[in-house]
């Protein structure tokens, strides 16, 4: 049996926090994360991007909705030599204009994910999963893609009982 990979995107800094805009020093994906490799004993990856989007919460999502509708690959800072070890991935990120950010794109077309099993989890403020999890049979073909988990972002610190009962029913 191989090992157990969580891959990651998150924001820290201003974020959209239940109709107001909050100052995170962690962001909600990353919580999460963190929590689901607690549980699972999971190897953690963050994804990272070259260019840093702005730090004014408005600014940033208008930046975002630009890489969606160019269908943008941002550069990445690093990747991970390689996923062959790895049977299962989580694959962790914030809802940003109905989908994954454009990061999370660039870090899963660089890799052949045939055979592996993904489980997504997401965090938003009301908007689930949006069309992430066909966009992820999309760009990985030949995976098995599950039912995600879908996590208030507002609410991801205490989402632990949440969280520990869908990785209980996933593994």
């Amino acid at each position: 049996m191989g090992k157990t990979l969580i891959v990651y995107y998150s924001r820290k800094g201003e974020n959209y926090w239940n109709g107001s805009i909050k100052n995170l020093t962690r962001g909600n994906t990353e919580i999460v994360a963190e929590m689901i490799a607690e549980m699972t004993g999971a190897d953690l990856f963050q994804v990272e991007t070259v260019k840093t989007y702005d730090a004014d919460y408005y600014t940033c999502i208008e930046e975002a909705k630009a890489e969606l509708r160019e269908g943008a690959r941002p550069e990445l800072k690093s990747y991970m030599d390689s996923l062959d070890g790895y049977d299962t991935i989580f694959v962790g990120y914030p809802n940003w204009w109905g989908t994954m950010p454009m990061a999370m794109f660039t870090f899963l077309e660089h890799y052949d994910l045939s055979g592996k099993r993904i489980l997504p989890f997401c965090t938003n403020e009301g908007s689930g999963m949006g069309s992430s999890e066909r966009d992820l049979k999309k760009i990985c073909p030949g995976a098995a893609v599950e039912k995600g988990l879908s996590i208030h972002g507002a609410e991801a610190a205490g989402s632990r009982a949440q969280v520990e009962a869908w990785v209980k029913k996933t593994m």
